[in-house]
Protein backbone atom coordinates (compact mmCIF):
# COMPACT_ATOMS: atom_id res chain seq x y z
CA UNK A 1 0.00 0.00 0.00
CA UNK A 2 1.23 3.48 -0.90
CA UNK A 3 0.19 6.59 1.05
CA UNK A 4 0.42 10.13 -0.35
CA UNK A 5 -0.48 13.17 1.75
CA UNK A 6 -1.76 16.38 0.21
CA UNK A 7 -2.90 18.85 2.86
CA UNK A 8 -5.57 17.10 4.93
CA UNK A 9 -6.15 14.45 2.25
CA UNK A 10 -4.44 11.07 2.36
CA UNK A 11 -4.54 8.85 -0.73
CA UNK A 12 -4.15 5.15 0.08
CA UNK A 13 -3.34 3.14 -3.05
CA UNK A 14 -3.42 -0.63 -3.33
CA UNK A 15 -1.66 -2.34 -6.27
CA UNK A 16 -0.26 1.03 -7.40
CA UNK A 17 1.81 -0.33 -10.28
CA UNK A 18 -0.56 -2.98 -11.61
CA UNK A 19 -4.17 -2.01 -11.00
CA UNK A 20 -4.25 1.06 -8.77
CA UNK A 21 -7.24 1.20 -6.45
CA UNK A 22 -7.51 4.29 -4.27
CA UNK A 23 -9.35 5.09 -1.10
CA UNK A 24 -8.95 8.25 0.94
CA UNK A 25 -8.78 9.71 4.41
CA UNK A 26 -10.00 13.27 4.86
CA UNK A 27 -8.71 14.62 8.14
CA UNK A 28 -11.16 16.48 10.36
CA UNK A 29 -10.59 17.82 13.86
CA UNK A 30 -12.46 14.94 15.49
CA UNK A 31 -11.18 12.14 13.31
CA UNK A 32 -10.81 10.71 9.82
CA UNK A 33 -13.43 10.36 7.13
CA UNK A 34 -12.72 7.26 5.04
CA UNK A 35 -13.91 7.52 1.45
CA UNK A 36 -14.37 4.11 -0.18
CA UNK A 37 -13.19 0.74 1.07
CA UNK A 38 -10.88 -0.47 -1.70
CA UNK A 39 -10.30 -4.24 -2.07
CA UNK A 40 -11.29 -7.17 0.17
CA UNK A 41 -7.81 -7.48 1.69
CA UNK A 42 -7.41 -3.72 2.24
CA UNK A 43 -8.92 -3.47 5.73
CA UNK A 44 -5.66 -4.17 7.55
CA UNK A 45 -3.78 -1.48 5.65
CA UNK A 46 -6.57 1.05 6.13
CA UNK A 47 -6.76 0.42 9.88
CA UNK A 48 -2.97 0.54 10.27
CA UNK A 49 -2.80 3.83 8.36
CA UNK A 50 -5.41 5.36 10.66
CA UNK A 51 -3.49 4.14 13.70
CA UNK A 52 -0.28 5.76 12.42
CA UNK A 53 -2.12 9.04 11.88
CA UNK A 54 -3.30 8.90 15.47
CA UNK A 55 -6.94 9.65 14.78
CA UNK A 56 -10.02 7.40 14.77
CA UNK A 57 -12.04 6.66 11.67
CA UNK A 58 -15.19 8.66 12.34
CA UNK A 59 -17.25 7.70 9.29
CA UNK A 60 -17.13 5.74 6.04
CA UNK A 61 -18.41 7.32 2.81
CA UNK A 62 -18.89 5.36 -0.41
CA UNK A 63 -18.77 7.01 -3.82
CA UNK A 64 -20.59 4.10 -5.49
CA UNK A 65 -21.39 0.42 -5.14
CA UNK A 66 -18.71 -1.38 -7.14
CA UNK A 67 -16.58 -4.12 -5.65
CA UNK A 68 -13.28 -2.23 -5.87
CA UNK A 69 -14.81 0.52 -3.72
CA UNK A 70 -16.66 -1.79 -1.32
CA UNK A 71 -14.12 -4.58 -0.91
CA UNK A 72 -13.12 -4.16 2.74
CA UNK A 73 -16.45 -2.69 3.89
CA UNK A 74 -17.73 -5.68 5.85
CA UNK A 75 -14.37 -6.25 7.57
CA UNK A 76 -14.09 -2.58 8.46
CA UNK A 77 -17.62 -2.48 9.82
CA UNK A 78 -16.92 -5.53 11.96
CA UNK A 79 -13.82 -3.81 13.36
CA UNK A 80 -15.61 -0.44 13.73
CA UNK A 81 -19.23 -1.31 14.50
CA UNK A 82 -20.13 2.19 15.73
CA UNK A 83 -18.75 3.99 12.67
CA UNK A 84 -21.60 5.05 10.36
CA UNK A 85 -21.55 4.03 6.70
CA UNK A 86 -22.89 6.49 4.11
CA UNK A 87 -23.89 5.78 0.51
CA UNK A 88 -26.26 7.50 -1.89
CA UNK A 89 -29.87 6.48 -1.62
CA UNK A 90 -29.81 5.38 -5.28
CA UNK A 91 -26.70 3.19 -5.02
CA UNK A 92 -27.90 1.64 -1.77
CA UNK A 93 -30.03 -0.54 -4.06
CA UNK A 94 -26.93 -1.73 -5.88
CA UNK A 95 -25.41 -2.58 -2.52
CA UNK A 96 -28.03 -5.31 -2.15
CA UNK A 97 -27.78 -6.45 -5.78
CA UNK A 98 -30.83 -4.60 -7.16
CA UNK A 99 -29.98 -3.73 -10.79
CA UNK A 100 -33.39 -2.34 -11.70
CA UNK A 101 -33.64 1.07 -13.36
CA UNK A 102 -35.91 3.94 -12.43
CA UNK A 103 -38.30 5.57 -14.90
CA UNK A 104 -36.44 8.24 -16.83
CA UNK A 105 -32.99 6.74 -16.26
CA UNK A 106 -30.80 5.82 -19.23
CA UNK A 107 -32.04 2.48 -20.51
CA UNK A 108 -28.70 0.72 -20.50
CA UNK A 109 -27.60 -2.11 -18.21
CA UNK A 110 -25.80 -1.26 -14.99
CA UNK A 111 -22.29 -2.61 -15.41
CA UNK A 112 -19.27 -3.44 -13.31
CA UNK A 113 -18.71 -5.49 -10.18
CA UNK A 114 -22.05 -4.88 -8.48
CA UNK A 115 -22.45 -7.15 -5.44
CA UNK A 116 -24.65 -10.21 -5.74
CA UNK A 117 -27.67 -10.17 -3.41
CA UNK A 118 -26.52 -10.97 0.12
CA UNK A 119 -22.79 -10.61 -0.56
CA UNK A 120 -22.44 -7.34 1.40
CA UNK A 121 -23.64 -7.76 4.96
CA UNK A 122 -23.17 -4.13 5.99
CA UNK A 123 -26.31 -2.05 5.95
CA UNK A 124 -25.75 1.68 5.38
CA UNK A 125 -26.54 3.94 8.30
CA UNK A 126 -27.11 7.12 6.28
CA UNK A 127 -28.47 7.48 2.73
CA UNK A 128 -27.02 10.50 0.99
CA UNK A 129 -28.70 13.04 -1.26
CA UNK A 130 -27.18 15.78 -3.41
CA UNK A 131 -25.99 18.65 -1.22
CA UNK A 132 -25.79 16.71 2.05
CA UNK A 133 -22.90 17.87 4.23
CA UNK A 134 -20.74 15.46 6.23
CA UNK A 135 -18.11 17.23 8.26
CA UNK A 136 -16.28 19.50 5.82
CA UNK A 137 -17.48 17.55 2.79
CA UNK A 138 -20.44 18.31 0.56
CA UNK A 139 -22.09 15.46 -1.33
CA UNK A 140 -22.26 16.10 -5.08
CA UNK A 141 -24.55 13.81 -7.06
CA UNK A 142 -22.50 12.70 -10.08
CA UNK A 143 -24.24 9.73 -11.74
CA UNK A 144 -23.03 8.02 -14.87
CA UNK A 145 -20.50 5.43 -13.78
CA UNK A 146 -23.40 4.05 -11.72
CA UNK A 147 -26.87 5.60 -11.38
CA UNK A 148 -26.14 6.74 -7.84
CA UNK A 149 -22.48 7.73 -7.99
CA UNK A 150 -21.54 10.69 -5.80
CA UNK A 151 -18.47 12.85 -5.33
CA UNK A 152 -17.35 14.72 -2.23
CA UNK A 153 -16.15 18.33 -2.27
CA UNK A 154 -14.14 19.72 0.64
CA UNK A 155 -15.38 23.27 1.08
CA UNK A 156 -12.31 24.20 3.13
CA UNK A 157 -9.82 23.84 0.31
CA UNK A 158 -11.56 22.89 -2.94
CA UNK A 159 -10.45 19.25 -2.99
CA UNK A 160 -12.77 17.03 -5.05
CA UNK A 161 -12.91 13.29 -4.40
CA UNK A 162 -14.73 12.10 -7.50
CA UNK A 163 -14.78 8.32 -7.30
CA UNK A 164 -14.90 7.00 -10.85
CA UNK A 165 -16.53 10.07 -12.40
CA UNK A 166 -13.03 10.59 -13.81
CA UNK A 167 -9.93 8.45 -14.01
CA UNK A 168 -6.36 9.72 -14.19
CA UNK A 169 -4.61 6.37 -14.72
CA UNK A 170 -3.15 6.39 -18.26
CA UNK A 171 -4.44 9.93 -18.78
CA UNK A 172 -7.47 11.79 -17.52
CA UNK A 173 -10.82 10.68 -18.89
CA UNK A 174 -14.50 11.11 -18.13
CA UNK A 175 -16.17 7.87 -17.01
CA UNK A 176 -17.00 5.75 -20.03
CA UNK A 177 -14.17 7.07 -22.22
CA UNK A 178 -11.65 4.30 -22.88
CA UNK A 179 -7.99 4.62 -22.03
CA UNK A 180 -6.46 1.61 -23.84
CA UNK A 181 -3.77 1.03 -21.21
CA UNK A 182 -6.38 1.08 -18.42
CA UNK A 183 -9.86 0.51 -19.90
CA UNK A 184 -11.52 -0.98 -16.84
CA UNK A 185 -13.40 2.08 -15.48
CA UNK A 186 -14.85 2.70 -18.94
CA UNK A 187 -15.92 -0.93 -19.25
CA UNK A 188 -17.78 -0.66 -15.93
CA UNK A 189 -19.61 2.58 -16.76
CA UNK A 190 -23.41 2.57 -16.99
CA UNK A 191 -24.06 5.70 -19.11
CA UNK A 192 -21.48 7.70 -21.07
CA UNK A 193 -23.93 10.54 -21.66
CA UNK A 194 -24.92 10.88 -18.01
CA UNK A 195 -21.23 10.68 -17.06
CA UNK A 196 -20.50 13.60 -19.36
CA UNK A 197 -23.27 15.65 -17.79
CA UNK A 198 -21.85 14.93 -14.33
CA UNK A 199 -18.32 15.84 -15.48
CA UNK A 200 -19.61 19.23 -16.60
CA UNK A 201 -21.27 19.69 -13.21
CA UNK A 202 -18.07 18.80 -11.34
CA UNK A 203 -16.00 21.13 -13.53
CA UNK A 204 -18.16 24.01 -12.31
CA UNK A 205 -16.81 23.47 -8.79
CA UNK A 206 -13.35 24.59 -10.00
CA UNK A 207 -11.52 22.08 -7.78
CA UNK A 208 -7.99 22.77 -6.63
CA UNK A 209 -7.18 19.04 -6.47
CA UNK A 210 -8.82 16.07 -8.18
CA UNK A 211 -8.73 12.72 -6.38
CA UNK A 212 -10.17 9.68 -8.17
CA UNK A 213 -10.61 5.96 -7.70
CA UNK A 214 -7.93 4.98 -10.20
CA UNK A 215 -4.86 7.11 -10.84
CA UNK A 216 -2.73 9.87 -9.42
CA UNK A 217 -3.83 13.02 -7.63
CA UNK A 218 -4.12 15.94 -10.02
CA UNK A 219 -3.34 19.45 -8.76
CA UNK A 220 -5.04 22.45 -10.35
CA UNK A 221 -6.96 20.10 -12.65
CA UNK A 222 -9.16 22.65 -14.43
CA UNK A 223 -7.48 22.52 -17.83
CA UNK A 224 -7.16 18.74 -17.73
CA UNK A 225 -10.83 18.34 -16.80
CA UNK A 226 -11.83 20.62 -19.66
CA UNK A 227 -9.76 18.56 -22.10
CA UNK A 228 -11.36 15.36 -20.85
CA UNK A 229 -14.83 16.84 -21.23
CA UNK A 230 -14.05 18.06 -24.76
CA UNK A 231 -12.79 14.61 -25.73
CA UNK A 232 -15.93 12.96 -24.34
CA UNK A 233 -18.08 15.44 -26.24
CA UNK A 234 -16.27 14.66 -29.48
CA UNK A 235 -16.52 10.92 -28.94
CA UNK A 236 -20.19 11.03 -28.04
CA UNK A 237 -20.87 13.30 -31.00
CA UNK A 238 -19.27 10.75 -33.30
CA UNK A 239 -21.21 7.97 -31.59
CA UNK A 240 -24.52 9.81 -31.86
CA UNK A 241 -23.85 10.55 -35.54
CA UNK A 242 -23.25 6.87 -36.23
CA UNK A 243 -26.35 5.86 -34.28
CA UNK A 244 -28.55 8.38 -36.15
Amino acid sequence: MRVIKEGNLYQLTFLPRIFPVNCYFVEEEEGLTLIDAALPYSAKGILQAAFKLGKPIARILLTHAHGDHLGALDTLKQALPDVPVHISRRDSRLLVGDLSLDPGEADTPIKGDVPKPGKIQTKPDILLEDGDQIGSLVTISSPGHTPGSVSFYDKRNGVLIAGDAFQTRSGIAVAGQVRPLFPFPAMATWSKQVSLESARKLEQLKPTLLAVGHGELLKQPGNAINRAIAEAERNLGEYNTVKS
